[in-house]
């Protein structure tokens, strides 16, 4: 069972389930857009956010709206990219894990 938002892992325990998932969403998109060959304008920009959330993955409790605002330039940017579809539901899923954004 996934973890609420507020609850974190014990000094020493596993990874928190949301961070692995995130991490394998991120990973997985990653290698699809590498092997997607056809150019489209908005690359470097997906390439980028996705650097961005790899990096945010690795920390055991990311930035959420970090997150967030990583995950909408991804969607921009490869959006219209339907071979790459599935990989970025998985990573918007992923991303939801973590609930909603907390407002300053």
């Amino acid at each position: 069972m996934l973890r609420g938002v507020d609850q974190r892992c014990e000094p020493g325990s596993q990874v928190d389930p949301r961070v692995t998932e995130l991490r394998s969403a991120v990973a997985r998109l990653r290698r699809q857009l590498a092997a997607h060959r056809a150019e489209f304008r908005d690359r470097s920009i997906a390439e980028e956010a996705l650097a961005t959330l790899a990096g945010l993955a690795a920390a055991d409790r990311p930035d959420i709206p970090m997150l967030r605002r990583s995950l909408l330039l991804v969607a921009g940017a490869i959006g219209s990219v339907s071979a790459l579809g599935d990989g970025l539901r998985q990573l918007r899923e992923a991303v939801d894990l973590f609930g909603v954004s907390p407002r300053a």
